[in-house]
């Protein structure tokens, strides 16, 4: 498999090209690291290819906030400007400027 760079980064806000959720990008894989039982529960006519990265999130739909794992080739950037109400989120993270997030350093987290 053809390994790509991450279009996205720690903290970038995004959001799903087809389905109604956002989230803060909070981990990134180079390529597919789910399970098997993950991979399988994609419909075959859907499913995203494993070359490409694979970005975790903090994500948020209007009714619940959540944990994501979603393929580069589902995200396209967030340029809403809203703020994210994902608990986990204002815990960890601050944002800046920029619309983009970063992790607080009282939050315990070494990068």
């Amino acid at each position: 498999m053809k390994v790509r760079t991450a279009k996205y980064g720690i903290g970038d806000v995004v959001r799903h090209r087809i389905y109604p959720f956002r989230g803060v990008v909070f981990d990134v894989d180079p390529e597919f690291a789910n399970t098997d039982e993950w991979w399988d529960a994609i419909p075959a006519e859907i499913r995203p290819s494993k070359d490409q990265p694979f970005y975790h999130l903090f994500a948020e739909n209007a009714e619940t906030e959540y944990v994501a794992y979603v393929s580069e080739q589902n995200l396209v950037p967030d340029d809403s400007g809203m703020p994210v109400r994902h608990p986990q989120v204002r815990a960890l993270m601050a944002p800046d400027d920029g619309g983009t997030y970063h992790w607080k350093v009282d939050a315990g987290i070494v990068h």
